[in-house]
């Protein structure tokens, strides 16, 4: 009998299994606030930024037109914590998820009869920036809603939201990460290569 084929076959087994990609949870990890508690659907949490110095938590204010619907802005003063925000995973988890798409909403009431749901708002052609706004549909994944899903992601050891909704199978989205946009002194939530790192303290 020829030993050699076994032991080819063996070889060739182990050599596939070491370059076979891992399996890997950081996709499916909870997103933990600032006491080390997993992010729990409804419940309120503060926006913070990681860096300090430069602004406060996340909170609405107005637009680049001054009509409705908000915008999401970076409070000025740093020891403002902004609006309570929402999360509701696409998933219907009581647990947020990196990776997963959500609606992302502040629980407050505005002069503006709309809802607070975040969501991508059109291009805007003067400043060429993609920025965040109010106004969005709260759940009804699909086509109609694209523009309202973010997912919460991980930058070393800091998360930030990123633009990448999956709830289309036929759409073609941008994927892009949510980072400050500097107009004049209003620091706007927009999407762009540089992350704006956050945390989220519990209310």
């Amino acid at each position: 009998m020829d030993m050699k084929t076994p032991l080819s076959l063996l070889l060739l087994s182990l050599l596939l299994l070491s370059f076979s990609p891992k399996p890997s949870n950081a996709a499916s990890s909870p997103v933990l606030d600032t006491d080390g508690h997993e992010l729990q659907t409804g419940v309120n949490y503060h926006i913070l930024p990681v860096l300090r110095g430069r602004g406060g938590g996340l909170t609405l204010g107005a637009s680049r037109s001054g009509n409705c619907p908000l915008a999401v802005v970076q409070e000025q003063q740093e020891l403002s914590d902004g609006l309570p925000a929402k999360f509701s995973p696409v998933d219907g988890n009581s647990t947020i998820r990196l990776s997963t798409d959500l609606n992302v909403w502040f629980d407050a009431a505005t002069i503006c009869v709309q809802s607070t749901v975040w969501r991508l708002a059109a291009f805007d052609e003067e400043v060429k920036q993609y920025f965040i706004e109010s106004g969005g549909v709260l759940g009804n994944p699909g086509r109609e809603t694209v523009s309202n899903w973010f997912k919460i992601e991980k930058v070393d050891e800091d998360y930030n939201f990123r633009f990448c909704p999956t709830v289309c199978d036929t759409c073609r989205v941008i994927c892009r990460d949510v980072g400050i946009y500097v107009d004049g002194s209003t620091r706007r939530l927009a999407l762009s290569d540089e992350p704006f790192r956050v945390k989220f303290r519990k209310a």
